[in-house]
């Protein structure tokens, strides 16, 4: 029995000889990893429709005619530098045209809800139609309004109006 028990003590003892410089066997190594991301200015604009309508209308009566559309939804998305100013513009190629006949584009008016977008009058020069700071998503409406005047010459008029969201 002490044969058994030396045995033991023998074991134990090389068991907490071997456990106790276990620490001097291990081995460590350690690398860095850098990580990049690359985010270059964005912008993307969406109207709600392409076109809009304004009906005929008796100038005594309805002084003011609403596009059939409104209001029109506008959704601005931009990535840009945290203090960079994105714009939206509107800028109409031309007068309302009919052949020949003109109806000034300046009759052409909008309304604006939503957070940074604005109201404004359509001209030949690009006009203000919103601005915000660094990147966002933003979502508004226009609503349009021609004024209407016993001056017109009958007809059925056009203009195309380019809007341009810049995010520098």
């Amino acid at each position: 029995m002490r044969k058994v028990t030396a045995v033991w003590a023998v074991a134990v003892a090389c068991l907490a000889l071997v456990t106790a410089s276990a620490g001097g066997w291990a081995a460590t190594d350690q690398q860095t990893l850098t990580i990049n991301a690359t985010v270059s200015a964005k912008a993307k604009l969406t109207l709600g429709v392409a076109a809009i309508n304004f009906p005929d209308a008796d100038p005594d009566s309805v002084p003011s005619v609403a596009a059939t559309e409104n209001p029109v939804s506008v959704s601005v998305r931009a990535q840009a530098g945290s203090a960079s100013s994105v714009t939206l513009t509107a800028q109409a190629n031309g007068d309302l045209d009919s052949g020949t006949d003109t109806i000034d584009i300046t009759n052409v008016t909008w309304t604006a809800t939503g957070a940074g977008f604005v109201a404004g009058t359509m001209d030949t020069a690009a006009q203000p139609a919103g601005s915000w700071t660094g990147s966002g998503n933003h979502a508004g409406t226009f609503s349009y309004a021609l004024a209407n005047s016993w001056d017109y010459t009958a007809g059925s008029y056009s203009q195309t109006v380019v809007y341009t969201l810049t995010a520098p």
